[in-house]
């Protein structure tokens, strides 16, 4: 079993690095595309979760830039303090300015707010992997992750990456989007999987049906061969913002016939809780009156204060 979480981690940061590049590839005749700050941004992206430190070498390796480039970037991000420099192994860790960044967004989600009972519970229920789910380019990306009290085999956990193309989560998000931004979303994949990409078409093809027919999709064995799982889109409540979430097990597990008749009709379910409990959540947190302005130019009573 624990083949399946190596393979999980090995397999995801290697969709990270064939990542890498895409933003600047897709936008070379946008006038308004700063390049510099994309590969700013790849070179970030290039550190994954659980492996420490990187070297300028390993860094355009990942990216695909020169390494004098690298160089300039990482000396840049390091003067920022996105980059902690490692003098000891002339080598780079990720910066506390980056978790400033990524606890600022996660933390002001309602969508992952409003999932994370719904979610645990799900898992406790199955006995299985569940998590919510946003883009990240061309992968998706974990915002909520939750294990049912046995599962040892699978050790997704917030931050983790998992391919579009090829997972119940990725086909469901597609799914969800406007036609032009699927189609976009379907082009880029069709070029980064240009050898595979009839088997990944119709991979798509059968999974849209699935979610056009049921309101989930079923993928067995189509990322890692030993997972499966079933996938469920959902949206914002005023239908902005689109994600998706899914539960996931080791194939040996569960069946199939399970997984279409029990999980995915209880993950829509789940979905459809979510959407209620966003619709249900204030548009956006009170001001605690300590930090409010002070008008007329008087402070309130210490009196009142002090009942805070």
């Amino acid at each position: 079993m624990g083949n399946v979480s190596h393979l999980v981690t090995r397999t995801a940061a290697f969709e990270s690095s064939v990542d890498s590049g895409f933003a600047e590839a897709g936008n070379g005749k946008d006038r308004q595309f700063v390049t510099a700050l994309a590969r700013g941004l790849d070179i970030l992206r290039a550190f994954h979760a659980g492996e420490g430190m990187l070297g300028n070498q390993e860094i355009a390796h990942r990216t695909g830039l020169p390494k004098p480039t690298v160089a300039r970037l990482t000396h840049t991000l390091t003067e920022l303090g996105y980059l902690n420099y490692i003098r000891r192994f002339r080598k780079y860790e990720l910066g506390a300015s980056v978790l400033a960044l990524g606890y600022a967004a996660i933390s002001s989600m309602d969508v992952r707010r409003a999932s994370r009972q719904p979610l645990e519970q799900l898992a406790h229920g199955l006995n299985a992997s569940t998590a919510l789910g946003g883009r990240d380019r061309h992968s998706m990306i974990y915002l909520e992750a939750c294990r049912g009290p046995s599962v040892v085999a699978i050790t997704h956990d917030v931050g983790t990456r998992v391919p579009m193309a090829s997972t119940a989560m990725g086909r469901a998000y597609l799914f969800s989007l406007p036609d032009v931004d699927r189609n976009k979303q379907i082009d880029a994949i069709r070029r980064r999987w240009r050898d595979d990409w009839t088997k990944v078409k119709t991979g798509l093809e059968r999974s849209f049906k699935e979610l056009a027919d049921r309101g989930f999709c079923v993928t067995w064995g189509e990322w890692l061969p030993e997972l499966c799982g079933v996938g469920a889109p959902l949206r914002n409540s005023d239908g902005t913002a689109a994600y998706a979430i899914n539960a996931s097990a080791p194939i040996y597990q569960i069946s199939r016939d399970r997984l279409e008749a029990d999980w995915g009709p209880r993950l829509v379910k789940v979905a459809r809780d979510i959407r209620t409990g966003m619709a249900a959540q204030p548009s956006a947190p009170a001001m605690p009156t300590a930090l409010r302005p002070v008008t007329n130019g008087h402070r309130p009573p210490m009196s009142a204060m002090a009942r805070r």
